[in-house]
């Protein structure tokens, strides 16, 4: 019989004899009244770049939904399997948020496989492949830019995608509707993992600049 791991018995450990202990009371409201937050996230899965970490958030903040290079798909109501639109779905109709922010960060796996346009599949399924496609012309464009350096392609679809995940929050009619109304906003963002810089997008023109400059 395999053991629980037990980094995570003593990190979870260090969770009740720390913030739990700290935070009860709000944990109880949080688990009697439901949670209300302002600010859905839409990040990489990457274990380096956890929105609650990178932003120091307490429970009941951010609703965040993970995935592979931080993508969100067009509105596709086409009965198959969607769990990044359904969190959509639950935080926009249901949690009433008024921001969505797309986190993207560098040195994404998703991304560098995106730009491998030869890479051989993980397995016959070849999940990641599928879900990248969703930036296949935008990378194929960018891998074909030989003035590029490998990283500064990289670096650049890492931006993109960002941009091309908003644009697709605009494709679902609740999301158009009440941007349109000003009740939702939307934002992009870009963590450098090795620096600690967050890079936020400017709305209007799509460019990234730290905030303060």
């Amino acid at each position: 019989m395999h053991r629980f791991p037990d980094r995570l018995l003593t990190g979870y450990q260090n969770f009740m004899d720390g913030r739990f202990n700290e935070q009860q009371q709000r944990y109880r409201t949080l688990a009697d009244s439901g949670q209300k937050p302002r600010t859905m996230v839409i990040a990489c899965c990457d274990s380096r770049a956890a929105p609650e970490t990178i932003f120091d958030s307490g429970p009941g903040e951010l609703f965040v939904v993970r995935n592979v290079a931080n993508l969100m798909p067009p509105y596709e109501p086409d009965g198959h399997y969607h769990s990044t639109s359904a969190a959509l779905e639950f935080a926009v109709q249901s949690l009433r948020v008024s921001d969505i922010v797309v986190m993207g960060h560098g040195r994404c796996g998703g991304i560098k496989a995106a730009l491998d346009l030869d890479a051989e599949p993980l397995s016959p399924g070849d999940f990641i492949g599928r879900w990248m496609h969703l930036l296949k012309p935008a990378a194929e464009q960018i891998q074909s830019n030989d003035v590029m350096t490998p990283g500064e392609r990289q670096r650049a679809l890492e931006r993109i995608s960002i941009r091309n995940s908003i644009a697709n929050l605009r494709t679902f009619p609740c999301v158009e509707i009440l941007e349109q109304r000003g009740k939702l906003n939307l934002h992009g963002a870009w963590f450098d993992i090795s620096t600690g810089e967050l890079w936020i997008m400017d709305a209007k023109t799509g460019d990234f600049r730290r905030p303060g400059t």
